[in-house]
């Protein structure tokens, strides 16, 4: 569940030319891949805590529409007694500008687990919307189909900020809250945070970000706690790892 779902329509950067020769327009395809120590998606380890290799592909189509791929490797579908050892996402939308420094982000995504043999589904669409304004971000995440495996939860929303500041010498840092409404499991909603500083060396993005979400207590048991160690899965902590966009 990407999360950092989410890097859509990037384009590479124009190389430097000769002013006799004419500049090439960028490739509208960009590729991803990336490794991190912990896949979190919303605050919760997909991979009981455990590292992620991440691979993507986007392309942008001229007039500001997008569609792109994304796939990693988890672990909560097998740990809940399923088969699927795989998340891959699907998405499409539009990007526009309504003024000045304010642009709009609407589209849909759809996480799919293929063969996860779960009794209830947890393939989930969610249609979204996003506005900017500088360096913050709003967004809202709408499923149309149940959300994630959990029964009658079609409906569910995702509300959440962040902001990407350039601190110099190629460093940012992005500040991050978010609220996951579980319609009618609302023993699952809950609050998720984040703080990430990214560095870029030539391409290659490093990043440590500080992650967690404020679950709730069943009877004495995390509401999401792992089925196969009891480990919190939303527990606060260290996600490193580095990325590549080419």
């Amino acid at each position: 569940m990407n999360k950092t779902v989410l890097a859509l329509a990037a384009t590479l950067a124009l190389s430097a030319l000769p002013t006799f020769v004419q500049a090439e327009e960028a490739s509208p395809l960009s590729f991803n891949v990336g490794v991190f120590s912990d896949y979190r998606y919303r605050g919760i380890s997909q991979t009981r805590l455990q590292p992620a290799v991440q691979a993507g592909i986007d392309y942008a189509i001229p007039g500001g529409f997008y569609v792109g791929a994304w796939g990693s490797n988890i672990k909560w579908i097998k740990d809940a007694g399923g088969n699927a050892d795989v998340e891959l996402d699907f998405y499409g939308g539009y990007k526009g500008e309504i003024a000045k420094d304010v642009t709009f982000d609407v589209g849909v995504l759809t996480y799919q687990y293929p063969s996860h043999k779960l009794a209830t589904s947890p393939n989930t669409t969610e249609i979204y919307g996003a506005v900017s304004f500088g360096p913050a971000t709003l967004k809202y995440s709408h499923s149309v189909t149940n959300l994630f495996g959990f029964t009658d939860s079609k409906n569910s929303g995702y509300l959440d900020a962040s902001a990407s500041f350039d601190v110099g010498s190629g460093v940012m840092l992005a500040p991050h809250v978010g609220y996951q409404r579980v319609a009618k499991n609302s023993d699952f909603s809950y609050t998720d945070y984040s703080l990430t500083v990214s560095y870029d060396l030539q391409g290659f993005v490093f990043s440590g970000a500080v992650v967690g979400a404020s679950t709730k207590s069943i009877n004495g048991v995390k509401a999401y706690a792992s089925p196969a160690n009891g480990k919190d899965l939303g527990k606060v902590g260290l996600v490193v790892g580095v990325k590549k966009t080419f």
